[in-house]
């Protein structure tokens, strides 16, 4: 038994759609992450699994786990939770929050999705942190990554502050934000709010920071992220008709190439790909080749439709092939998996789709049989002979 390539069936036209290739973004971040979240393909990766200074971005990971405190229970949205000194003593972005002064847990959320305030997180992090410290919930919040499979991330602190061996890779800050996105769908709209006024008397930090939100292109998330070791980052979601695309981004020189970036891989992610049913249930894709059976061959077909996010732009050629090990020995059963088509879109990751039987192929009868191997032995004393000196 061989692996082989099956002949495949479809005309050229319908191949068509394996053919397209899409222009590569070269970003000018230091590190980026752009996934279409509807389909799970991941349209580009720069430096993605590098653990970096997260910045502010971090705080996805504490607002995450402040959503699984309020869906379990353990947090009340009204629920009025002290700042302590520590929380004050923070600087940055913040609230302005004041040491003894008490804070619904629905106000402090939205500071720190609308506002990013440090202090903020401090107050969340020792309502739900193990020993009541921030430090605490860091470990916390570091061990609840692993079981999310966040594979490069580190906490130090709630907020994103700078500190040694805090870090997070684009990877895992857009898997993160698939997961507020999924998870928490009740709170997901509380990101696209523009401003909150928390208080009237410090009015200074009442605006959102993500540059996206009020373009009119479907932006309704996430959160920037600026220290000085870090640059400028965002981790940033669009939705466009049924498709949603998230994103992460790090290392931008100014908010104004954060921007610039954002607004750009938002343009591509959408004009650039579109979601193609490129395979349909039933209909035969290839054959292959059936040893000893009452028919040569069987025809190769999918279970179900196969819809994938495809290059818009199209050149010459095709990157497909439907791969068995074969010849398949009869009998063979309708239904029964026998080969793969592998499916290569320039600048994507491959697909792979199992392939059935379209038919049964019974055994043949002893003079089919006693036929085939006839065939067989005369095209191996061909061979030799066109091979012979």
């Amino acid at each position: 038994m061989i692996r082989a390539t099956a002949r495949i069936l479809a005309t050229a036209a319908s191949l068509a759609f394996l053919s397209s290739t899409a222009q590569a973004f070269d970003t000018k971040a230091e590190a980026a992450f752009i996934m279409d979240q509807t389909t799970g393909t991941v349209l580009l990766a720069k430096n993605a699994d590098q653990p970096l200074p997260p910045a502010s971005m971090s705080k996805l990971m504490t607002l995450y786990m402040a959503f699984e405190a309020i869906r379990d229970q353990r947090l009340q949205l009204d629920e009025e939770l002290r700042v302590s000194q520590e929380a004050m003593n923070y600087g940055g972005s913040t609230l302005f929050l004041r040491a003894g002064e008490r804070v619904s847990v629905e106000d402090l959320v939205r500071g720190i999705i609308v506002l990013s305030g440090n202090d903020a997180c401090v107050v969340i992090a020792e309502a739900l942190s193990p020993d009541g410290t921030e430090a605490g919930f860091a470990r916390l919040m570091t061990q609840r990554g692993v079981q999310m499979g966040l594979t490069s991330s580190v906490f130090k602190n709630s907020n994103g502050w700078p500190a040694e061996g805090h870090v997070m890779s684009m990877r895992d800050l857009s898997l993160l934000a698939r997961r507020i996105i999924e998870d928490f769908p009740e709170f997901y709209p509380m990101f696209a709010e523009t401003e909150f006024l928390f208080d009237e008397t410090e009015s200074t930090n009442r605006y959102n920071r993500n540059p996206l939100l009020g373009l009119g292109i479907g932006a309704d998330g996430l959160k920037t992220g600026h220290t000085q070791q870090a640059g400028y980052g965002l981790v940033g979601s669009a939705k466009q008709g049924s498709r949603r695309v998230i994103f992460s981004i790090t290392g931008l020189a100014t908010a104004k190439d954060r921007a610039a970036e954002s607004e750009a891989i938002v343009n591509w992610a959408f004009r650039q790909f579109a979601e193609q049913t490129v395979v349909k249930t039933g209909k035969a894709l290839a054959s292959a080749e059936v040893w000893m059976g009452v028919e040569d061959s069987v025809g190769l077909v999918a279970k179900e439709d196969v819809t994938l996010l495809m290059p818009v732009a199209t050149a010459e050629g095709h990157k497909a092939e439907v791969v068995y090990t074969g010849p398949i020995q009869a009998p063979v059963e309708a239904g029964q998996r026998l080969a793969e088509l592998i499916i290569r879109p320039e600048g994507l990751p491959e697909t792979r789709v199992p392939l059935y039987a379209e038919k049964a192929v019974s055994a043949g009868g002893f003079m089919d049989r006693m036929t085939m191997v006839s065939q067989l032995l005369m095209e191996r004393l061909q061979d030799r002979s066109e091979g012979g000196t």
